[in-house]
Protein backbone atom coordinates (compact mmCIF):
# COMPACT_ATOMS: atom_id res chain seq x y z
CA UNK A 1 0.00 0.00 0.00
CA UNK A 2 1.38 3.39 -0.99
CA UNK A 3 1.64 6.30 1.39
CA UNK A 4 0.30 8.85 -1.09
CA UNK A 5 -3.27 8.72 -2.38
CA UNK A 6 -2.34 10.38 -5.66
CA UNK A 7 0.18 7.67 -6.61
CA UNK A 8 -1.55 4.60 -5.22
CA UNK A 9 -2.93 1.86 -7.40
CA UNK A 10 -6.47 0.58 -7.91
CA UNK A 11 -6.24 -2.06 -5.17
CA UNK A 12 -5.34 0.57 -2.58
CA UNK A 13 -8.35 2.68 -3.53
CA UNK A 14 -10.54 -0.42 -3.31
CA UNK A 15 -9.22 -1.16 0.20
CA UNK A 16 -9.96 2.40 1.31
CA UNK A 17 -13.51 2.22 -0.04
CA UNK A 18 -14.06 -1.20 1.56
CA UNK A 19 -12.84 -0.02 4.97
CA UNK A 20 -15.05 3.08 4.76
CA UNK A 21 -18.07 0.95 3.80
CA UNK A 22 -17.54 -1.54 6.63
CA UNK A 23 -16.99 1.24 9.17
CA UNK A 24 -20.06 3.17 8.11
CA UNK A 25 -22.15 -0.01 8.20
CA UNK A 26 -20.99 -0.71 11.75
CA UNK A 27 -21.79 2.85 12.84
CA UNK A 28 -25.26 2.74 11.28
CA UNK A 29 -26.03 -0.64 12.85
CA UNK A 30 -24.83 0.55 16.26
CA UNK A 31 -27.00 3.66 15.98
CA UNK A 32 -30.02 1.61 14.91
CA UNK A 33 -29.65 -0.76 17.85
CA UNK A 34 -28.93 1.91 20.44
CA UNK A 35 -31.77 2.36 22.88
CA UNK A 36 -32.63 4.60 25.72
CA UNK A 37 -34.39 2.67 28.47
CA UNK A 38 -36.67 5.35 29.84
CA UNK A 39 -37.77 7.93 27.30
CA UNK A 40 -40.43 9.51 29.51
CA UNK A 41 -37.93 11.82 31.19
CA UNK A 42 -36.63 13.17 27.91
CA UNK A 43 -39.89 14.53 26.54
CA UNK A 44 -41.57 17.68 27.76
CA UNK A 45 -44.92 17.16 29.40
CA UNK A 46 -47.96 19.23 28.53
CA UNK A 47 -49.15 19.54 32.12
CA UNK A 48 -47.96 22.39 34.30
CA UNK A 49 -47.69 22.56 38.02
CA UNK A 50 -46.92 25.52 40.24
CA UNK A 51 -47.78 29.17 40.04
CA UNK A 52 -47.47 31.55 37.12
CA UNK A 53 -45.19 34.54 37.64
CA UNK A 54 -46.11 37.67 35.69
CA UNK A 55 -43.74 40.47 34.84
CA UNK A 56 -43.98 43.58 36.95
CA UNK A 57 -42.89 47.15 36.28
CA UNK A 58 -39.66 47.63 34.32
CA UNK A 59 -36.60 48.22 36.45
CA UNK A 60 -33.89 50.74 35.71
CA UNK A 61 -30.34 49.47 36.16
CA UNK A 62 -28.09 52.47 35.66
CA UNK A 63 -25.74 54.56 37.71
CA UNK A 64 -25.76 57.49 35.25
CA UNK A 65 -28.69 59.81 34.70
CA UNK A 66 -28.20 60.28 30.94
CA UNK A 67 -28.27 56.59 29.99
CA UNK A 68 -31.21 54.40 30.99
CA UNK A 69 -31.14 50.67 30.29
CA UNK A 70 -34.46 48.91 30.61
Amino acid sequence: MNSSLSTCDRATHLRIVAVALVTSTIVVMAAAHARIGETGGLTAGAGMSGSVVKAGEPSVYSARDDLIIR
